[in-house]
C-alpha cells in the first residue's frame, strides 16, 4: 500500500515529503519538519535559495485536523490572541500557532521586517491591509488596502512593502491560525502599532510567547 502511495504522489508536495518519511508522526509534524527542510540553512523567505510559493503550497498541501495541533493551541479570552511557538526551524525563522478570542484580534502592526504566511486552521478570520504612513506625514486616518475573510485551510503571505494589517475574529468562538515568520524579528526586537485615526506609531518591545513547544510559560 505504502509503495502504491510513493508512485502516484506528485515531487515537490507535502505528500511527497511525507513518503520519505519512516518515523511514525501525523500530519502537522509532518508539515513542521518539511518547512524546516525548505528553509534549510537559509536566512529567510528573501534568500535566493527560498521558494515562497513551495512553502506556501506545503501550508496549503496540509488539511487542518484539530487532533494533531491541539496541544499548541493554548486561547486565553482576556487577550486579543495568543502566541504559541511550535518551531524555531533553521533558527531564522519561527512557527507559530495563534489562538484568537471571539470578538477580539491584533491592533494594525508592521512585521518588523519579516515574512509571514498564514494558514487557518480552525474558523474564519478578518484581514484589513492598510498602507504603510509614510516617515513625516502629517496625522491623519490610515488608508485601508483591501479586507478579506480568510477560511479554514486557506493560506495567506504578508510583509512591510504589502503595508500594515491587522487581524481579527468576528465568530463567537476561538478562531486558530498557523504563522511562518522569518526572520524572527518580531520575537526579538518587537514591532511597531499604530493608531488607525492618525497614524502614529509606537514600538512594541516586548513580543513574546504565551506558550512554546506545548508549555505555558
Amino acid at each position: 500500500m505504502a509503495v502504491g502511495i510513493v508512485q502516484t504522489v506528485r515531487p515537490g508536495t507535502l505528500a511527497a515529503f511525507e513518503c520519505s518519511l519512516n518515523v511514525d508522526m501525523n500530519r502537522f509534524d509532518r508539515l513542521v519538519l518539511a518547512l524546516k527542510e525548505a528553509l534549510g540553512p537559509s536566512s529567510g523567505l528573501t534568500s535566493d535559495d527560498v521558494d515562497v510559493e513551495f512553502l506556501t503550497k506545503l501550508m496549503k498541501d496540509y488539511k487542518s485536523d484539530e487532533r494533531e495541533w491541539a496541544k499548541f493551541a493554548m486561547g486565553d479570552a482576556s487577550r486579543g490572541y495568543t502566541r504559541n511557538l511550535v518551531d524555531e526551524g533553521n533558527g531564522k525563522s519561527n512557527l507559530l500557532v495563534l489562538v484568537w478570542s471571539p470578538g477580539k484580534g491584533s491592533p494594525i502592526h508592521d512585521h518588523g521586517n519579516a515574512h509571514c504566511l498564514m494558514k487557518i486552521l480552525r474558523g474564519d478570520l478578518t484581514e484589513t491591509r492598510y498602507a504603510f504612513p509614510e516617515a513625516g506625514e502629517e496625522e491623519k486616518p490610515m488608508k485601508v488596502i483591501s479586507e478579506k475573510v480568510y477560511k479554514e485551510n486557506q493560506v495567506a503571505y504578508m510583509a512591510d512593502e504589502l503595508g500594515v494589517h491587522r487581524v481579527w475574529n468576528r465568530g463567537s468562538d476561538f478562531a486558530v491560525s498557523l504563522h511562518l515568520y522569518t526572520p524572527p524579528n518580531v520575537a526579538k526586537g518587537g514591532c511597531h502599532i499604530f493608531n488607525e485615526e492618525t497614524g502614529k506609531k509606537s514600538h512594541i518591545k516586548n513580543c513574546g510567547y504565551y506558550s512554546a513547544y506545548g508549555k505555558k510559560l
